[in-house]
């Protein structure tokens, strides 16, 4: 009876290996198929924080191949070397890219809505829309934002709060922004155009000749960090710091809907997970590097650093509204967006009221 049964045992075990055979090893070489992708970016190759150093594009890549096991290897291009900085969506769209690194906000000529994934000017600082986008039901809205173009994204980095930017002349009034020749991208740059500015949308490279030769007169970038390297300071010597119009300025990652769907789960896990990881680390590393680059401008460059008037504030957040206003009439889904972004900027704001805003007055010293 023993012997019977070793041999029954025996026999399944045979079993068992025939029918890994002819089941398993399939579902093992699947698990193990591997993709090669590429990723465009709207900055230029080098870029710190865009494409180099921690939380870049770059590292970005370089991540989801060491968790994949080089399983989904990302090709990452700076702007223009595969296409123009600004093409990236239609190239992700079309399917000739599965990915682009950008800002959301270089699309709101396809869809407004994609503003409110970047920033919005006097909006969520870097806590509140990470808390919008993960719980808040803003990561939802972005993928339903970019259904429609076969196309979804995830936040993948974060400069933190911007500065308003470089000056040749300083301003005292509303009146000094107009006929203002200014480089800024995004609703900001709607925002200036209502008070007369004269708006211009350059590639990062191209503002410091553009602000030496006097094409233009001013220009918002990022931050000092990014501002030195690209040596604004030698061109304008008034820096206004109030960030009024990028207050934490998303990273996003675009992905071509129909690439993404071929991904296993674990793959996509991966990337959303990436995504999440150089988000925090990007901005961490502009906290480091934005301070000691503010230091020296101040101290040995001689910029004269200081905060926007309050009336052209006040200036700016009435337009800044009246903007919003005009295009969420427009749309019902830029409107479920901004209503979604401002109810939880209203709960946040007063959330901050009891947290952030006593270490800023009372415990900060």
């Amino acid at each position: 009876m023993q012997s019977n049964r070793r041999k029954f045992l025996s026999k399944g075990a045979v079993a068992g290996v025939a029918g890994a055979s002819t089941l398993g090893f399939p579902m093992i070489a699947k698990a193990q198929q591997t993709f090669n992708w590429k990723m465009t970016s709207a900055y230029g190759k080098g870029s710190p924080f865009y494409m180099e150093g921690p939380g870049s594009a770059t590292d970005l890549a370089r991540r989801i191949n060491e968790m994949s096991n080089g399983r989904l290897r990302i090709q990452v291009f700076g702007a223009g070397e595969l296409i123009p900085a600004f093409e990236g969506f239609d190239a992700v769209r079309a399917g000739t890219v599965e990915m682009n690194h950008a800002n959301s906000y270089f699309w709101t000529g396809k869809t407004f809505a994609a503003q409110y994934f970047t920033a919005v000017p006097f909006g969520l600082n870097f806590q509140g829309m990470n808390g919008w986008l993960y719980d808040g039901g803003g990561l939802g809205l972005w993928h339903e934002v970019y259904d429609p173009f076969g196309m979804i994204a995830f936040p993948c980095g974060n400069t933190g709060v911007q500065m308003t930017g470089w000056f040749k002349k300083e301003i005292k009034t509303v009146k000094d922004l107009e006929g203002l020749k200014m480089r800024i991208p995004g609703l900001a740059g709607k925002v200036y155009a209502n008070l007369g500015v004269d708006v211009k949308v350059l590639p990062g490279g191209e503002i410091f000749p553009a602000l030496e030769r006097g094409v233009i007169d001013a220009a918002e970038f990022v931050g000092p960090f990014q501002d030195r390297r690209l040596g604004l300071h030698k061109a304008a010597k008034f820096y206004y710091t109030t960030g009024w119009h990028e207050t934490a300025t998303v990273s996003e990652l675009l992905i071509n809907k129909a690439a993404w769907a071929k991904l296993p789960k674990d793959l996509q896990a991966i990337v959303e997970n990436a995504c999440a990881a150089c988000n925090v680390i990007s901005e961490g590393w502009c906290q480091r590097n934005n301070a000691e680059a503010m230091e020296d401008l101040i101290k040995n460059q001689k910029v004269v650093a200081r905060p926007l008037p309050d009336p052209v504030i006040k200036a700016l957040r009435d337009e800044t509204r009246k903007v919003l206003a005009e295009n969420i009439a427009k749309d019902p889904l830029t409107k479920k967006v901004h209503d979604s972004y401002m109810a939880f900027k209203a709960k946040f704001d007063s959330w901050s009221g009891y947290s952030e805003l006593p270490y800023h007055t009372k415990i900060r010293g």
